[in-house]
């Protein structure tokens, strides 16, 4: 049996309602949150909001940013600014292993100059 929608961190499964409810927020602030481009849900064929287990996750995060008193703007750059972050890393790490490839082909007697 092959798996199912509900086991897929990204499908787009819950309703703003649904959300809102179960994080304890208003509806308007998850909307709010969309249109600062902070948390973009997708759309159902119908065009409304549906939200995956890893977007409700942001959502969590974006609620404590704003706790501690950040604007939407300033969590949209932090949002960003993460991203790079990650990206950036998974780049250093894949030249660690070209690297490492490279010395790892290199004879003995050439990785030591005399």
């Amino acid at each position: 049996m092959g798996s199912l929608p509900i086991d897929d961190e990204h499908a787009p499964l819950y309703s703003v309602g649904q959300v809102a409810g179960m994080l304890d927020l208003q509806q308007a602030f998850l909307r709010r949150l969309d249109e600062h481009d902070v948390v973009r849900p997708q759309r159902s064929p119908g065009g409304q909001r549906r939200y995956s287990r890893r977007e409700i996750d942001r959502v969590q995060y974006v609620v404590r940013l704003a706790d501690e008193g950040m604007t939407l703007t300033a969590i949209r750059r932090v949002l960003e600014l993460e991203q790079e972050v990650r990206l950036l890393r998974r780049q250093i790490e894949a030249a660690r292993h070209r690297i490492a490839a490279l010395e790892a082909d290199r004879p003995d007697d050439e990785s030591h100059p005399a």
